[in-house]
């Protein structure tokens, strides 16, 4: 009872992404914090001075089906925090197959190109 007592008085407030640069001046741009975070992670990363190649790999698995979407879709609990994207759970089920055809059309394409 006392977290949503807090909750409230609070009010929800968007996640933000802030670091402090080499200067001790905060960043919000999101661009440098990418860079900030990519940097301090090679530093972490480099081992013994040889700095590590990373390779990317593709991949290829198969496209779901709409099946799967629709699995996938009543899988998702509710009353959850949305993520970055900030759609919440409910409005995904709430529109039903609608929805379920549209993420699936949408997957198929991004996996496409």
């Amino acid at each position: 009872m006392g977290a949503s007592l807090t909750l409230r008085r609070v009010g929800y407030q968007p996640r933000t992404n802030i670091v402090k640069d080499e200067k001790g001046d905060l960043v919000t741009d999101c661009h440098s914090v990418l860079a900030k975070w990519r940097n301090r992670f090679s530093q972490l990363l480099d081992i013994h001075g040889v700095n590590h190649v990373v390779r990317q790999t593709e991949i290829h698995t198969a496209e779901p089906s709409a099946s799967d979407v629709e699995m996938a879709v009543e899988k998702l609990k509710r009353h959850k925090s949305p993520g970055t994207g900030q759609i919440l759970t409910e409005l995904i089920k709430a529109r039903g197959k609608t929805t379920c055809c549209e993420i699936h059309k949408f997957i198929n394409s991004v996996s496409n190109d």
